[in-house]
């Protein structure tokens, strides 16, 4: 049975002081849903908010991480330093890191691989640009960043694999995705993983929605049957905004 999640991407906001300020309104807020929270501070946080949040139910992730374990890489995270301060999830492929880093599918795969031997969760982000769209390639697009990034992996690996489909053209550019159109291609989605593995697989798999999901427009991105969660901006900067997000299922 696949979970409901609702994770927060803090992106390159909130210092030290901010972390914990939010983390307290967060935690001031009753959680009505059965939903699992996740928030993704950045890296400079991550083991204040892991040594705050560790006794209650919001999980701690990172928001990207190197491929590689050790090395000449400065400035670079590995997996096994995540671990070490706590965090055993991790953001891999967000719409950001793909169009600010150039990072692409091959690159990815190695990420995930290295995610995944070291025992971690993926949080797998993917999704088309408003040009994809408008030349009717979306599915192919989605298709082709799942397929080289995941493909690869055995079937008993899909079990730590989190998918998030963030249609790019719905994030910050005045355009809005509906409800149906996120319903689309989580369905898609589903499909694709059927047929290139099983439908209990497809089935079990956890899809987020990451286009610019709101409290005003939660409750009904969830009720979609192939929706089962969000990945979250700017709203979750906000402790009440994220929380009655998380609440909308």
């Amino acid at each position: 049975m696949r979970k409901n999640i609702v994770a927060g991407n803090w992106k390159m906001n909130t210092d030290l002081a901010d972390t914990q300020e939010l983390i307290a309104g967060l935690k001031k807020i009753s959680k009505t849903s059965d939903a699992e929270v996740i928030i993704a501070p950045p890296f400079t946080n991550l083991y204040s908010a892991f040594e705050t949040l560790k006794d209650s139910d919001i999980e701690v992730a990172a928001q990207n991480m190197h491929q590689s374990s050790s090395g000449a890489f400065t400035g670079e995270i590995s997996a096994a330093m995540l671990k070490g301060v706590g965090v055993k999830t991790v953001i891999l492929g967000h719409s950001e890191r793909r169009a600010y880093f150039g990072e692409k599918e091959d690159l990815l795969a190695e990420k995930v691989n290295a995610a995944l031997e070291n025992e971690m969760k993926v949080i797998y982000c993917f999704g088309e640009e408003l040009k994809d769209r408008n030349f009717g390639e979306h599915f192919e697009v989605v298709n082709k960043q799942i397929s080289q990034a995941l493909f690869h992996l055995d079937a008993d690996a899909w079990k730590h694999i989190v998918l998030a489909y963030e249609p790019v053209w719905a994030i910050g550019t005045g355009e809005t995705a509906s409800p149906e159109q996120a319903q689309e291609m989580h369905a898609f989605i589903r499909k694709t993983i059927a047929d290139e593995y099983s439908k209990e697989i497809a089935d079990n798999v956890t899809i987020l929605y990451g286009g610019s999901v709101k409290p005003a427009n939660a409750k009904e991105i969830f009720s979609k049957p192939d929706v089962d969660g969000g990945l979250i901006g700017g709203a979750s900067l906000k402790a009440e905004d994220f929380m009655t997000i998380v609440n909308a299922f």
